[in-house]
């Protein structure tokens, strides 16, 4: 759900692992919770925003180490045959929670979808990605052509003009040219097609474009030049489901968090985890992703507030429909703290 304007790359083709075949190693080495003895147990589907892939390492040791077993859980991923609108799916029951992106979460409650994010898992580092050398700073993307899974909508043109200004440049934001190719940042800009890519990960983006020759490839970061921070990575459900399954879901948080902090102890023996479920994996965006899961699962409504007025600041929300979606009605911190 949400905007095309995704974080996502080419994790289809680079990542793509069997859901199924995960899911069933998963059960065999031992953390089935119905065979395990367990009285009562809770089955939850995690619908996934895209293939599996390192930033979902957390939900896959949490699996393996048994984490979810010792909470009462059941957990199932489900990865998307393509992008899904999420809250459709949990009113469909098809679905308990999903992951989405916070700049998404707050895109479709702004449309009025019945959603609220109610956990953080990871926070990574991300921008817009350049290979040109002549492109030293921000300011230097006036007037380039933009390559973004949205285009020719307006968020690729927002992201960078703010950047241009928090940098002193001055280009008219229709100044810029717009090209599509999907999620593939790195051929965008290898091909020439384009000057800029956003929005790209730090942890998938610039290890691709490293491993295919591109040792030039790097970022300005949203949070460095004015862009609200929105590389991050959140559960959210449905209000209704989220009244529902409270306790299991406080449960699912602590059963993140616990493997979050086996990641930061043990972070080869976690890689290796995740290698087992996903081989194919490139090991330089492994290596990248294992830093960038939090502690602390909150975020303060603050950071909504801003985000919002960032996507009013860029003509992409009303000042009215702004006013009335306030944080509290798509995030909750009440099951991840404390």
């Amino acid at each position: 759900g949400g905007s095309a304007l995704g974080c996502m790359s080419e994790r289809s083709r680079m990542l793509a692992v069997s859901l199924l075949a995960a899911v069933v190693a998963w059960r065999a080495g031992g953390v089935d919770v119905a065979a395990s003895g367990e009285a009562s147990t809770r089955k939850l589907r995690i619908g996934l925003e895209w293939f599996l892939n390192a930033d979902h390492l957390p939900l896959v040791v949490a699996a393996e180490l048994g984490y979810f077993a010792e909470r009462g859980l059941d957990v199932e991923l489900v990865a998307p045959s393509d992008h899904w609108e999420a809250e459709a799916e949990i009113l469909a029951g098809r679905l308990d929670v999903a992951v989405t992106e916070t700049l998404h979460l707050a895109q479709d409650a702004a449309v009025g979808k019945p959603i609220v994010g109610f956990a953080r898992f990871l926070h990574t580092d991300g921008g817009v990605m350049v290979f040109d050398p002549a492109i030293r700073r921000p300011r230097d993307m006036c007037g380039k052509t933009i390559q973004y899974p949205g285009a020719p909508g307006p968020g690729g043109p927002a992201i960078v003009q703010t950047m241009v200004e928090a940098d002193g440049g001055e280009c008219a934001v229709d100044s810029y040219g717009k090209v599509n190719f999907g999620f593939d940042h790195v051929a965008a800009l290898a091909s020439g097609a384009a000057d800029l890519a956003t929005l790209v990960f730090a942890n998938f983006e610039i290890p691709a474009a490293v491993a295919a020759g591109h040792a030039e490839a790097r970022f300005f970061s949203l949070k460095d030049w004015n862009v609200p921070d929105f590389c991050v990575l959140v559960l959210m459900t449905t209000p209704e489901r989220l009244d529902a399954l409270r306790p299991d879901l406080r449960n699912l948080v602590l059963a993140i968090r616990k493997a979050v902090g086996y990641i930061h102890r043990h972070p080869e023996p976690a890689a290796d985890i995740f290698r087992r479920h996903a081989p194919d994996s490139p090991e330089a965006t492994i290596q990248a992703t294992l830093p960038m899961f939090p502690n602390d699962n909150a975020i303060a409504p603050e950071y909504f507030d801003h985000l919002m007025a960032w996507l009013v600041a860029t003509d992409q929300v009303s000042n009215e429909t702004a006013a009335r979606t306030s944080p509290s009605l798509y995030w909750t911190n009440a099951l991840a703290l404390p």
